[in-house]
């Protein structure tokens, strides 16, 4: 991972980071997986912090949102999307 990310690993001490923009149904469905599986996460609204948007798509590759990292390691992993996240927490 890279600067940005690894700053808010650092920073908040939650199971899951999430980058969402505020008019998002797959960021909607990502936050009530993650309540349902009783995790807690940090969400980061690109719409109210538009300059991490290139940020986050350049360390990443991912260009839609919601982009959900796992912080629960002890390096952050990035996961993907919301069909990403359903796969990795259902396995």
């Amino acid at each position: 991972m890279a600067e940005t990310i690894l700053r808010h690993a650092a920073e908040f001490e939650t199971d899951f980071i999430m980058y969402t923009s505020t008019f998002c149904p797959y960021c909607t469905a990502a936050k009530r997986l993650l309540k349902q599986k009783d995790l807690s996460f940090t969400e980061v609204n690109f719409d109210v912090e538009p300059d991490l948007r290139f940020a986050v798509v350049k360390e990443t590759g991912h260009r839609t949102v919601p982009v959900i990292i796992d912080n629960r390691g002890e390096q952050p992993m990035f996961i993907g999307g919301f069909d990403e996240t359903n796969r990795y927490l259902n396995k």
